[in-house]
């Protein structure tokens, strides 16, 4: 066995998140056919990420605060602490905290074997967007 290091907390990208975002990466793979990561991720109010899917798929588990969660059809789900989500391979999404709290989740993906290895990063979304609950 080995104890890691904790790796310093970071600042999400611009490009990906509207707000202030905070990535703690827990796991990354290790070894030859292993593809799991697992990130920490703080949104302060009204942060939420850009578009985006996953090629193999995204697991979320709300630990604190209320998620929004929303889908290219204009549907938007609310998780509290204690549920998980999973999100499909391909299916585009967000997800955020509400505008009056914070909300931590941990997201669970699998690296993929081709760009863009894990998540395809598409546009911000919309206050119209992220304001339909």
């Amino acid at each position: 066995m080995i104890i890691e290091p904790k790796t310093p907390t970071g600042k999400g990208p611009a490009g990906w998140f509207t707000g202030d975002v905070w990535l703690d990466v827990i796991a990354t793979p290790k070894a030859d056919g292993q593809r799991a990561n697992l990130n920490r991720v703080r949104f302060t109010p009204g942060a939420r990420t850009a578009w985006h899917s996953h090629d193999l798929g995204q697991t979320l588990h709300i630990t604190e605060g209320v998620a929004l969660l929303g889908t290219r059809d204009g549907t938007v789900i609310i998780a509290r602490p204690g549920e998980t989500i999973y999100t499909p391979p391909g299916e585009e999404h967000w997800h955020g905290a509400t505008p009056t709290d914070f909300m931590e989740h941990l997201a669970v993906y699998d690296t993929s074997s081709e760009p863009p290895l894990g998540a395809n990063w598409l546009e911000q979304v919309s206050d119209e967007d992220y304001n339909r609950r």
